[in-house]
C-alpha cells in the first residue's frame, strides 16, 4: 500500500465532513453521510450523472470498518517478514516476467529511468503480480471510510477522486475494485496517485491498472520517477561489519560518504571495498540486530519508502528485485526476535521514556525513534547497540 506521504496528494481539496473521531456507523447515519459527500461532488464539478450512477448506489460496508478499527495484536519481525515476501516462489515467478515481459520493462527503463527489475519487485510485493488485487468495491470502501469519521476527511477527498477516474472513462464504477483501503490496481495506487501518476501503457486510450499489466507498469515506473528516482543507481546492497564497529552509526537518520563507510571497516559480501566512484551517502540498517544482515542504503531506498514508509517493505523490494536479476541468497539470514504484542511494544516505549531515553509517543509500533532509544539504553548498559529487541534487552528492561 502507498505511504500517507503520498496518498495525501489531493487531500488539501477535501472539506470538512465528519468529527475526527471514530463512531458507530449505522446505515441512516450512512445514508444521511452519502447525502452530504453527494454535495460535495456537485460543488468539486463533477458531472450530475455521474454521481447518480456512483453514490446513488454505494453501499456501506462494515467489513471495512471492521478492519479500519482493528489492529495487529501481534507485531511482525523482520525475519518473518522478509522471508513470507522474498520467497522461492515470488523470486522465480519475478524472473519468468523478466524475460517474458522484457520489451516492454526496457522501454520503461529508457522512458523513466526505472530498472525492471524494481518495476517487477513493486509488482510482485503489492499483488503478486497482479494475481489479487483485492475484491472490495472501491466506492463503497470509500464511501464508508469516509462516513466512519476516524480520516473521514481524507477519505471523502479520495471518494471524489475515485468519481474524477470514472469521470475521465478510465474504468467504470462495477469494475473499480481493490484493497478495502480504498487501493487500487496491480500497482494498487490510491486514487489520488492514480490521478497524477497513471498513465497509458498499452495505447488504448485508457489507464487501466486493473487489467492491463504495460498500464500498471508504465504507470508504476512514472510514480518512482515523480518520487525521485535517480537513473543508474541501486537501492542498496548487504554488507560486511568490521569486529569492531561503533553501531552508533546505524539508522536512516545518519548517512555517511562511501569513502567514510570503507574507512569504518564496511565491506561488500565479497569482501572488497566499497566502490568509491559515486558521490553517494549511504545509511547503515540492521533490521534484525548485529547477528543479522547489515545493508548499506543509498538515495533510491528512500524513493522506495516513498512508497510505503517501512523500512521492511523498502528493504523487500530492494532485495527481492536484486533476487529477480539473478543475486544469490544473502550473506547473512535475518534473525527472528521474540513476538511482542501491541501492548508489550507500548510498555517498552513508555519504560524507554520513563528511563531518559526519549522514544516518542508511546503508540505500540516498533519503528525509528523507538528502535534508536533502544539503542541508546544498551549503549549505556554495556549491550551492543544495534537496536534490535532481543531476549536480553527486553527480559533487562522487564518487558519479559
Amino acid at each position: 500500500m502507498l505511504s500517507p506521504r503520498f496518498l495525501s496528494l489531493a487531500t488539501a481539496a477535501a472539506l470538512m465532513l465528519c468529527s475526527p473521531a471514530s463512531r458507530a456507523l449505522d446505515p441512516q447515519t450512512f445514508d444521511l453521510c452519502v447525502g452530504k459527500l453527494r454535495k460535495q461532488a456537485l460543488d468539486a464539478d463533477i458531472p450530475a450523472q455521474v454521481i447518480s450512477d456512483t453514490l446513488n448506489r454505494v453501499e456501506l460496508d462494515p467489513k471495512v470498518v471492521e478492519l479500519d478499527q482493528s489492529q495487529p495484536e501481534f507485531t511482525s519481525s523482520f525475519a518473518d517478514y522478509f522471508t513470507r515476501r522474498v520467497s522461492d516462489t515470488r523470486i522465480e515467478k519475478g524472473r519468468h516476467y523478466r524475460q517474458t515481459l522484457a520489451p516492454l520493462l526496457t522501454q520503461l527503463t529508457r522512458e523513466y529511468g526505472v530498472p525492471g527489475r524494481y518495476l517487477l519487485a513493486f509488482w510482485g510485493l503489492e499483488t503478486n503480480y497482479g494475481s489479487f488485487i483485492g475484491n472490495t468495491p472501491t466506492l463503497n470502501a470509500l464511501a464508508t471510510l469516509a462516513c466512519e469519521g476516524r480520516r473521514g476527511d481524507y477519505f471523502s477527498a479520495e471518494l471524489l477522486n475515485a468519481l474524477r477516474i470514472i469521470q475521465a472513462g478510465d474504468i467504470d464504477a462495477a469494475q473499480m475494485k481493490g484493497s478495502w483501503a480504498g487501493a487500487m490496481g496491480q500497482v494498487q495506487f490510491m486514487p489520488a496517485v492514480f490521478l497524477r501518476y497513471a498513465v497509458d501503457g498499452d495505447g488504448d486510450g485508457h489507464r487501466n491498472l486493473w487489467q492491463s499489466t504495460p498500464d500498471a507498469l508504465a504507470s508504476a515506473a512514472h510514480f518512482l520517477q515523480g518520487l525521485g528516482w535517480q537513473r543508474e543507481q541501486r537501492w542498496g546492497r548487504e554488507v560486511l561489519l568490521p569486529e569492531q564497529f561503533d553501531f552508533s552509526k546505524v539508522g536512516l537518520d545518519q548517512s555517511l560518504s562511501l569513502a567514510e563507510w570503507n574507512a569504518l571497516g564496511l565491506r561488500m559480501t565479497n569482501g572488497q571495498r566499497l566502490a568509491e566512484t559515486v558521490d553517494w551517502k549511504a545509511s547503515l540498517l540492521l533490521p534484525s540486530g548485529h547477528c543479522g544482515p547489515a545493508f548499506l542504503v543509498y538515495p533510491n531506498f528512500r524513493v522506495i519508502m516513498g512508497w510505503n514508509r517501512s523500512e521492511s517493505y523498502a528493504l523487500a523490494v530492494g532485495r527481492l528485485a536484486d533476487r529477480i536479476a539473478g543475486a544469490g541468497p544473502l550473506r547473512h539470514a535475518p534473525v527472528d526476535a521474540p513476538r511482542l504484542s501491541r501492548e508489550q511494544v507500548t510498555q517498552l516505549q513508555q519504560t524507554l521514556n520513563q528511563q531518559g531515553f526519549d522514544a516518542g509517543e508511546a503508540d505500540g509500533l516498533l519503528g525509528p525513534g523507538t528502535r534508536s532509544a533502544l539503542a541508546r539504553y544498551q549503549q549505556q548498559h554495556g549491550m551492543i547497540a544495534d537496536g534490535f529487541p532481543d531476549r536480553e534487552v527486553l527480559q533487562a528492561l522487564g518487558i519479559l
